[in-house]
Formats: structure tokens, C-alpha cells, sequence
């Protein structure tokens, strides 16, 4: 068997753990299923009386978002995974065992996958009864979910790295959370941008958040010529701008976190 071979096999085996871990502990898969439902409830029914957007119901506009922000909140459990794993020594036994070095890695991110097509299929669900609908083709509605779960599989392995640099569960819960909170509300995932004050405008409209969204928003249909669009480059080519910025994510990271790991376990 080659080091490729070995890299997938091993990583499978890996995230057959992880599912059976979430299994045994079904309160973890539960909150994080109940999330998305309560931000998707919260925002059509509390705040969705307030907010008018040209052209199209709220609802309709708010969902993609909240598709976005749910997939990458999910893209930290591979983070705190490796916390958990470096903490109590679960590390260690890998190492011990003969296996392809980023095969932790692989198998953690590829758990986080898993999770987000159980968050998307809930929030579509819930979408639903609330009355989103996509209004594009099969394929295009395929692409859009496709693009959320590939957007997060790459931040997985930015979360990768972060996790083998914080040592605590606690501190990298509050680390995460103080980034990708503000990433997900200053971008057009609630609102339309052109309402924001001309500082937080322009990181919206550069944000990778924000072509994420639009992107997924285009290809659900979910979308009107009345609702204005910015002149930035990533939002007038969302689609793109999103598959560049997960090629980099990927192309910078997936080596920086195998890397990351190794030293980490020599120690």
C-alpha cells in the first residue's frame, strides 16, 4: 500500500471514530443540529418583520446565509477535536500506531463534512416550512450545497491549525468564536450591505463570508434584479471568488496542519 493508500485508509478508520464518538455522545450531535433551527426561527419571525429586502421575501434572502454561517461554525470541530485529542493524550496513541502522519487529520475534517450535511439537510427542512423554496435547477441547487460543504472542508484545516496551537478546549472555543462570529455578521449573510456604514462596507464586501453567500444565493435562485448588488469584484464573480478562496485555504493550510501535526506529536 503507498503513503496515498495508507492516507485515506488510515483517515477513514479515523473518522469511523469520530462518528462513533458523536454517536455515543448524541447530545453533541443534537445542540448542534438545534442550532441552525434556532437562528433560522429568530431571524424569519423576530427580526424578519424589520428587515425589507428589494424585490423578495426576507426569508428567502436570509436562508443562504444562515446556510454559510451554520457550515462555518461547523468547521471548528475538527479545532477542537485536536485540542481535545492533544490534551488527553489520545495523540500519543496514534503515534504509537502504524499510520500515515496527516491521517488524523484527514479523518477529523472529514468528520466536520459529515456533520455539515446533517446541518444542511435540518436547515432545509426548516427552510422550508418557513417558506424558502430554490427557484433554480437541480444541478445549480447541487452546486450550492456542494460549494457550502467544500468552503467549509477548507477552513477545517485553517480550524486544524488553530486547534494545535491552542491547548485548551475552553480557549479555543472563545478564539473561534471571536473570529468567525464577526466574519459571518459583517458580510451580506442578514443584510444587504449597502446599509452598512462605509468602513464595514468594504470588508462585507471583500469578506469571503459574503461571496460565499452570494454565491450559494445565485445558484439556489434565491435572488432578484430590484435587490442591489455591490461593484466589488468577489461579489459580481461570487462563485469563482469562493472557489478561490477555498484553493487557498487548502494549498496554504493542508501542509501547514500536517506539519503543525508532526511537531506536535514529536514533543
Amino acid at each position: 500500500m503507498n503513503a496515498a493508500q495508507m492516507m485515506v485508509s488510515d483517515g477513514v478508520t479515523i473518522a469511523k471514530r469520530n462518528v462513533i464518538k458523536i454517536k455515543r455522545v448524541p447530545d453533541l450531535i443534537v445542540f448542534t443540529m438545534l442550532s441552525p433551527i434556532m437562528f433560522v426561527l429568530l431571524f424569519a419571525y423576530v427580526f424578519g418583520s424589520a428587515i425589507q429586502v428589494p424585490g423578495m421575501s426576507y426569508r428567502e434572502f436570509l436562508i443562504a446565509g444562515i446556510f454559510t454561517q451554520t457550515v462555518i461554525f461547523g468547521a471548528t470541530w475538527t479545532g477542537l477535536g485536536m485540542v481535545e485529542d492533544l490534551q488527553k493524550g489520545i495523540i500519543d496513541r496514534f503515534r504509537s500506531l502504524p499510520m500515515a502522519p496527516s491521517a488524523v487529520l484527514v479523518g477529523r475534517t472529514s468528520t466536520d463534512v459529515l456533520i455539515n450535511v446533517l446541518s444542511l439537510v435540518v436547515m432545509s427542512l426548516t427552510g422550508l416550512l418557513v417558506g424558502w423554496r430554490i427557484h433554480s435547477s437541480f444541478g445549480e441547487a447541487l452546486a450550492g450545497y456542494a460549494l457550502l460543504l467544500l468552503f467549509a472542508y477548507a477552513l477545517s484545516w485553517v480550524m486544524a491549525v488553530v486547534g494545535m496551537w491552542i491547548r485548551t478546549p475552553e480557549v479555543f472555543n472563545n478564539a473561534s468564536f471571536m473570529v468567525i462570529f464577526p466574519l459571518s455578521f459583517v458580510a451580506n449573510t442578514f443584510v444587504d450591505i449597502s446599509s452598512l456604514p462605509p468602513v464595514l462596507q468594504t470588508i462585507a464586501e471583500w469578506n469571503p463570508v459574503s461571496a460565499l453567500t452570494q454565491a450559494v444565493r445565485e445558484l439556489f435562485g434565491n435572488t432578484n434584479p430590484m435587490m442591489p448588488v455591490s461593484d466589488a469584484w468577489p461579489l459580481q464573480n461570487p462563485i469563482l471568488a469562493s472557489l478561490l478562496w477555498t484553493a487557498a485555504m487548502l494549498i496554504v493550510f493542508v501542509p501547514f496542519a500536517i506539519r503543525r501535526y508532526q511537531k506536535a506529536v514529536s514533543r
